[in-house]
């Protein structure tokens, strides 16, 4: 993106407004009609669609009635609070620390019965083994230039990890090949951590899944990295902040990027031969 965290929230509202204001104009209503069909005063229309003011549950309610789109409640609905919860700066989200960041997740994680990520940069947090996630995070907060709490955080992080051997949840997991040789650590840290690949991916409750740099003609690129959880939640890593959708059209389109790269990765004895090469180059 490169709008700002703060001009990237903005536009989302706006993006609703416009959507509402789409709704009104393909209805053939006036700003006045919309209101007296609503019972409220066309003022209250005036400032939603110029995203001066966010509409409630029960105004898009009222608002998707009045022109005939019963149908788009729900994803209005969903598309208006993800516009207002969808983006956190990181420096928000980092204040109290990279180990706090690891712990906030652990019971959402057990709470959520199947994860599908999908990563074109890095080893997934819940595959990473401790002396990665440790380089890792100690990089993130030179970055941000908070207190380096990597080595804590790391071990947080796999605690958090654990929930891969927990029964009641389902891991379908990819990674683009390339990940495989993005070093993070030093030789020995990597050397693990592939390794650790090659249990974790053999485990009943886990789908490990390589996507060969080699693979002909694809017809999906290597798109930004994403988690999606229980088919509801996208979680979206940006330089700058976190992006959550929950608005159904755009999860739909994430699932239907993840089933087109699920469908060009290799599993088993294929995903191991890249693990292993990727090994044997260190």
């Amino acid at each position: 993106m490169s709008l700002s965290p703060s001009s990237s929230a903005q536009a989302a509202r706006a993006a609703v407004a416009r959507r509402l204001r789409d709704m009104r104009k393909g209805a053939g209503l006036t700003v006045v009609e919309l209101a007296d069909r609503c019972g409220w005063h066309h003022a209250k229309t005036s400032r939603i669609e110029n995203a001066r003011t966010a509409p409630s549950a029960r105004d898009i309610d009222a608002w998707c009635r009045a022109c005939g789109h019963q149908e788009d409640v729900p994803d209005v609905i969903a598309q208006s609070l993800n516009a207002e919860s969808a983006y956190t700066e990181w420096r928000h989200q980092v204040r109290n620390g990279l180990k706090a960041l690891q712990e906030n997740w652990v019971q959402f994680f057990r709470d959520t019965g199947t994860f599908k990520v999908y990563s074109s940069t890095l080893i997934p947090g819940l595959l990473q083994t401790q002396g990665y996630a440790a380089a890792l995070l100690s990089g993130i907060a030179d970055f941000r230039g908070v207190p380096d709490d990597g080595e804590e955080a790391a071990a947080a992080r796999a605690e958090r990890s654990r929930v891969i051997y927990e029964r009641g949840h389902r891991f379908v997991l990819l990674v683009e090949e390339g990940v495989l040789r993005h070093q993070i650590g030093d030789s020995s840290a990597m050397a693990a951590q592939l390794g650790h690949l090659l249990t974790a991916g053999a485990l009943p409750a886990v789908a490990l899944g390589v996507v060969p740099a080699s693979t002909p003609a694809r017809r999906i690129r290597p798109v930004e990295t994403f988690h999606i959880y229980d088919d509801r939640l996208v979680s979206v890593e940006l330089v700058s902040a976190q992006v959550n959708i929950t608005q159904p059209s755009e999860v739909a389109l994430y699932l239907k990027a993840f089933d087109q790269l699920r469908r060009l990765a290799v599993y088993g004895d294929d995903a191991r031969a890249l693990i292993l090469a990727a090994l044997q180059a260190l």
